[in-house]
């Protein structure tokens, strides 16, 4: 008797084995599909551009760069279009991700001025009753990424089959967590827009481990990022802030969603660490004083 239940205990293990890795099989399918499909669109997008039939035109996306050259935002609106197109089937509350921190960044791209810069000149200008399209992005970075969190949260499991009040609170500091994680990415992919390639080089690093993993929503902004990157390190092209927070919105959502409670925290804990220094520390300064740093800043763009 004994022996017929340690056969079924093992052929349940093996079911069940087998079940985990065709899962694991069918979202590495899953990712990959998004990735190609992003770049796709991407590249669509870019094609657009250089044939002069991009909706609404090309011009308002023209810009001079930190070396007083002139560059184009659109590779941000390739970026974010191609990233979400997959997403809106594959992920839905990704999608949202993107899309919100797209629109917002798009407005701040289209109309924001310059006057006011960083969190903290935001968030100051909004206590005295001055709405900047700054201060507007930070809202909706935080609106969507909440809904986002939430929602995948929810169709995951992950904010249910818990009962109690402990819980319950338990489960609304976790989703707290990953939304502030993904409005977070979304802000510190802004803030290293500063020059070409940093921000893909970064987000990429973290994007294609996560979509390795199976996670749709890197997998997308891999895939798209790795389509407008040569032009963004030569100077040709930026993300603007159309293109950066959808690029670290994606990560940091595909992070929340890869990562446990403890994870999560972890990782908000590095994120706005690094957002709260940029107010005090110039990331390039930095950069260019740390002798690795500069040569992976400076890689693969031209001498």
């Amino acid at each position: 008797m004994r022996s017929t239940g340690s056969a079924r205990r093992a052929a349940g293990a093996a079911r069940r084995a087998a079940g985990a890795a065709r899962r694991a099989a069918g979202a590495a399918r899953r990712a990959a599909g998004a990735a190609c499909v992003a770049a796709g669109v991407a590249v669509g997008v870019r094609t657009l551009h250089r044939q002069g039939r991009l909706p609404g035109g090309s011009g308002r996306w023209e810009r001079t760069n930190h070396l007083g050259a002139p560059v184009t935002l659109t590779e941000g609106v390739a970026l974010a279009v191609g990233t979400a197109a997959p997403l809106v089937l594959l992920d839905p509350p990704a999608a949202l991700a993107v899309g919100g921190s797209a629109l917002a960044g798009a407005v701040d791209d289209l109309t924001g001025g310059t006057a006011t810069k960083g969190l903290r000149g935001h968030l100051g200008a909004l206590r005295r009753g001055t709405v900047t399209t700054g201060a507007l992005k930070v809202l909706v970075l935080g609106g969507t990424g909440l809904v986002a969190c939430a929602w995948s949260d929810a169709r995951s499991g992950r904010s249910s089959g818990r009962t109690g009040e402990h819980d319950g609170l338990t489960v609304l500091l976790d989703t707290l967590a990953g939304a502030a994680l993904v409005a977070g990415a979304a802000n510190l992919a802004n803030l290293l827009d500063l020059r070409p390639g940093r921000a893909l080089k970064v987000a990429l690093a973290c994007g294609i481990h996560l979509g390795l993993g199976g996670a749709p929503a890197a997998a997308a902004v891999s895939g798209a990022g790795l389509t407008v990157l040569p032009d963004d390190l030569r100077g040709r092209s930026m993300l603007g802030d159309t293109g950066a927070n959808p690029l670290g919105a994606a990560v940091g959502l595909a992070a929340a969603q890869t990562l446990g409670p403890r994870g999560r925290v972890a990782a908000l804990a590095l994120v706005a660490g690094l957002v709260l220094a940029s107010e005090r520390v110039s990331f390039s300064r930095v950069i260019d004083a740390t002798p690795v740093l500069r040569a992976l800043d400076r890689w693969g763009r031209p001498a």
